[in-house]
């Protein structure tokens, strides 16, 4: 019996020095995550080379790159071929994303402007959607709504 106790207070000591361990070892994983809290605080280096210091885009998003295609390229481009130019499938989905993340910036005016449907450019190159008609050609035609033969009579 003598021999038994002593192996039950092994027992108790052995899962007493595994609850100090666990505690050590979750106390580590919340010190870990401040640290991953803070680190997304503080701003990002780009190690791929320079950062424009003036472009609020993260360098290597998908944002970013659709910049840089622009760029390259000199001209607005369609939506499929900034897919095509950032390696991307043609599909719904990545068009969905893609063209909301743009058009987000189209409608804060910052960095992208879209000249034509589904297709982007960049206010730096000035790559501005045609001016809208004057107010007076967006008026309908005389007669419009008037049943057939009335035309010409007044209200």
């Amino acid at each position: 019996m003598n021999e038994r106790r002593k192996v039950e207070d092994r027992i108790r000591k052995k899962e007493a020095e595994i609850a100090e361990l666990e505690a050590k070892i979750r106390d580590a994983r919340v010190y870990m995550q401040a640290l991953g809290d803070v680190l997304k605080l503080l701003p990002k280096e780009a190690d791929s080379g320079p950062a424009d210091p003036d472009s609020p885009l993260r360098p290597g998003s998908t944002v970013s790159q659709a910049r840089e295609a622009i760029l390259r390229d000199g001209t607005p481009m369609h939506i499929t071929k900034l897919l095509e130019a950032l390696g991307k499938d043609h599909t719904r989905e990545n068009v969905a994303s893609l063209g909301s993340s743009l058009a987000a910036y189209v409608r804060r005016g910052e960095i992208f402007t879209r000249p034509a449907p589904n297709t982007f450019g960049l206010s730096e190159l000035g790559h501005h959607p045609p001016a809208t008609e004057p107010a007076a050609t967006l008026e309908p035609p005389s007669g419009f709504g008037a049943l057939k033969g009335e035309e010409d009579e007044p209200f």
